[in-house]
């Protein structure tokens, strides 16, 4: 119980299981370049997400990055978004040469608050780029209204929503596109890389042009694109892993449930939890700690710490709050997100994390309830 607990830990295939799995490499030297893995797992992809069209990526970022250049928004146009998220969010969109246009998002679940969109939008307005916070989904309906009624795209960050289905649905299946990361602090990873799905195939096809280089033949370059192909090492993992990902979340499910049953008469502590027609891929277990509670958040965090507990601050500061933005978006409106921003922390949560580790930090939380430094 020495040993630091990290607030994830990547899930992996056996080493045994993986050289078996890579050997064929070394007959065929195809490493790259949409090889055979790389196909065989945008199937079965396909399959798991429950989507009709899916492209691999490097990375999630480069996927959310690609898939917004993708739809070929004039420069300088809007993108309504949330800043509850983690920076590449963001980034994808400035990096676009596109405006983040910021909503606040709802207290109960993170997401985006749908009732606060309207009013956002301007001529400028090209897409929502909403995000489904530690696989609390949004009010997807609600927004497929606003989009309708407005004629914008839509493009989810699903990043934490690999394998959340909605009202029988896979998550991928709603909006103009989904983008997943295979990061290898998800639920599901390859190592690095991720994707989009979809339902136009002419997607596909744009999608492939911008991260191939826009080759489409010995000596045929149709558009101008970037590099950002996924692997055969990293697809291989991504096949590994995704015989045993149904395990996976079983397992994070335990130690969910566990953290639940510990915390949930903690005076000031709120697990930051959807209920719903959404399944749950149990990829995080956030809390609030509010002004009930014994210390700060802050405080908490240095706590945890000092015992040997790394749990993180996620999401702060915002994303429209960091300094690369240099105090742009400070008196943006966005109060309830600064709230949960400074009140929210993600314990650690993986398949194979002891259980005896659970409960050692849910006393360390109980202990603290009555330490006011308020």
């Amino acid at each position: 119980m020495d040993e630091k607990i990290l607030v994830t830990k990547s899930s992996m295939p056996s080493y045994e299981e993986y050289i078996e799995a890579i050997k064929p490499l070394w007959d065929t030297h195809w490493l790259t370049n949409m090889g055979v893995y790389h196909s065989e797992l945008e199937e079965k992809l396909k399959n798991y997400l429950d989507v009709p069209e899916l492209s691999l990526m490097v990375n999630g970022h480069m996927a959310l990055e690609m898939t917004i250049q993708a739809f070929g928004f004039p420069e300088g146009s809007e993108i309504i978004t949330t800043p509850f998220t983690f920076i590449s969010t963001t980034h994808a969109i400035v990096r676009n040469r596109l405006k983040p246009v910021f909503c606040d998002v709802k207290d109960a679940d993170g997401t985006i608050d749908e009732t606060g969109i309207e009013e956002l939008i301007t001529e400028k307005t090209a897409a929502l780029l909403p995000v489904h916070v530690y696989g609390n989904v949004c009010n997807v309906e609600e927004i497929e209204r606003i989009a309708d009624k407005y004629n914008l795209r839509v493009i989810y960050d699903a990043a934490h929503a690999f394998g959340v289905s909605y009202k029988g649905k896979g998550i991928g299946r709603y909006g103009d596109a989904s983008v997943f990361s295979f990061h290898a602090t998800k639920v599901y990873n390859t190592i690095e890389g991720g994707a989009v799905t979809f339902e136009d195939h002419r997607i596909y096809e744009k999608l492939y042009n911008l991260k191939n280089f826009g080759i489409r033949g010995e000596e045929i370059v149709s558009e101008v694109g970037a590099n950002a192909k996924m692997n055969e090492f990293c697809a291989i993992m991504g096949l590994l892993n995704l015989k045993r990902t149904d395990y996976a979340i079983r397992e994070r499910k335990k130690r969910y449930d566990c953290y639940v049953q510990c915390l949930k008469d903690v005076e000031g502590i709120r697990i930051l939890r959807q209920e719903g027609a959404a399944t749950d891929n149990y990829a995080y277990f956030p809390i609030l700690v509010g002004e009930g509670y014994g210390i700060s958040r802050d405080g908490l965090y240095d706590v945890l710490k000092e015992n040997g507990i790394f749990a993180r601050k996620y999401f702060y500061p915002l994303t429209s709050d960091q300094a690369c933005f240099k105090n742009k978006y400070k008196k943006v409106n966005l109060k309830t997100a600064r709230k949960l921003a400074d009140e929210v922390m993600v314990l650690p949560l993986y398949e194979d994390l002891e259980m005896e580790s659970v409960h050692k930090i849910c006393e360390i939380i109980r202990s603290n309830e009555k330490n006011k430094d308020y």
